[in-house]
């Protein structure tokens, strides 16, 4: 491959993907009750989302900065161009932390071609933007090519999300005690969407059959060409229910190609479990 595509785990894509699609990746770190694991490395998110659901106390913090200047540096050392795809950097420190190792490899390799592309996204959305750019890649594609339309992809990729339960929300200060209590007993739901790389509230539904027909109908409102482009699923160890919106982006929105995963540390960790995400993109597939 002329060009090496690196992710870090909040594209909440598989091991199995990462390999078929020769990503390199980079894990954030999960705290579970002060004990440090590796995103997707040493802890999967089925174990993270039983650790909430058991009470204990979760926190998530960006990667190790020295795993930023490793990658750099393999691929510098054989003037291989390296593309660092990043998560939000609204919502996390990874394109900072990765920006400041580029610069301390750069001391040693000034002509490193190292790029790094705050995508705005999150979570799958943020993963079909990292499978876009690597399809690419392994089609021979430029440096150029591959940030054009990787880059088109992140700018077009909607987000829009739906939690289960508020509580795990209160828990990690993104919302008030009040409101939690609140939205739990009266069984409502908040949708949420990305709005300039941040989370942001879009609307709330009554009961999950009506959240999830909303989901659909918010994708077939904003979306374009729905039956020619890959449409991405997640799930906070909800299977069964990310299965019903696979099956009603069929039914309802034509779409031939699904892809459902499990959210990783990166949204759930905040979200808790029974979270679930639909994705896909305003503009026509490029």
């Amino acid at each position: 491959m002329n060009v090496q595509i690196l992710s870090d785990s909040a594209s909440d894509l598989s091991p199995d993907m990462y390999d078929e699609y020769n990503i390199e990746v980079v894990p954030a770190n999960v705290i579970i009750e002060g004990k440090e694991y590796l995103d997707g490395v040493t802890i999967t998110p089925k174990e993270m989302y039983d650790a909430m659901r058991a009470g204990k106390k979760i926190s998530t913090s960006q990667a190790n900065p020295q795993a930023f200047k490793s990658a750099f540096l393999k691929s510098a050392e054989i003037n291989q161009p390296i593309i660092y795809f990043t998560l939000s950097a609204a919502l996390s420190g990874m394109y900072q932390s990765a920006k400041i190792m580029e610069q301390e490899v750069k001391d040693t390799y000034p002509q490193a071609p190292i790029y790094i592309i705050d995508t705005k996204c999150a979570s799958l959305g943020y993963g079909l933007v990292i499978i876009r750019a690597a399809e690419l890649a392994a089609s021979g594609a430029s440096v150029k090519e591959i940030i054009d339309i990787a880059t088109y992809h992140a700018e077009h990729m909607e987000h829009v999300f739906t939690l289960d339960n508020l509580e795990y929300a209160y828990r990690s200060g993104r919302l008030s005690r009040t409101a939690s209590y609140l939205g739990t007993f009266l069984k409502i739901k908040p949708i949420l969407h990305i709005k300039r790389g941040k989370l942001a509230y879009l609307e709330s539904k009554r009961g999950s059959k009506r959240v999830i027909n909303r989901l659909i109908d918010i994708a077939e409102e904003r979306g374009v060409n729905l039956k020619k482009q890959v449409i991405g699923i997640c799930h906070g160890d909800n299977l069964k229910e990310a299965k019903r919106i696979a099956t009603l982006c069929k039914e309802k929105l034509g779409a031939k190609n699904t892809i459902i995963k499990m959210i990783g540390s990166g949204i759930g960790s905040h979200a808790g479990p029974g979270v679930l995400g639909l994705f896909f993109l305003n503009k026509s597939y490029k």
